[in-house]
């Protein structure tokens, strides 16, 4: 049976960044947390990576409905660019229209939710994607 591969993945904005954690093995992503942009958002992301022990990060790859690059997209390459000291393994994976999912998956749990609710949930439907694609 091959090692599990812990993953972490990030859902990149400007404000806030969604957090979700999965494992190779089981093949669940979970939303884990949101990071304020805020200055130490980069020190942030490397504590949750060394707690997770994590071999790869994922980060959320935008693109518009036409599958081209936008502002957003080179603002997330740079982002990622930081990370590559830290983090073992980085995977881009397309996160076409994950917020939207993520506020229609919150809205179904009747519940009240916030904006940092939906970034977790997007980053965790982010990294289901991967796994999926991955590890099937």
């Amino acid at each position: 049976m091959p090692k599990s591969v812990s993953l972490v993945c990030l859902d990149v904005g400007e404000k806030r960044i969604g957090v979700a954690v999965g494992d190779s093995a089981i093949r669940i992503a979970v939303p884990y947390d949101t990071i304020l942009v805020d200055g130490n958002e980069i020190q942030s992301i490397a504590e949750v990576l060394a707690r997770e022990k994590a071999d790869i990060l994922v980060v959320g790859y935008p693109r518009n409905q036409s599958g081209e690059a936008t502002n957003q997209t080179k603002y997330v390459e740079d982002f990622a660019q930081q990370l590559t000291d830290m983090a073992p393994k980085i995977a881009f994976q397309d996160e076409s229209l994950t917020s939207v999912m993520a506020e229609q998956r919150l809205i179904s749990y009747k519940k009240p939710y916030t904006k940092a609710d939906i970034d977790a949930q997007a980053a965790a439907i982010i990294l289901q994607d991967y796994l999926e694609q991955n590890y099937a």
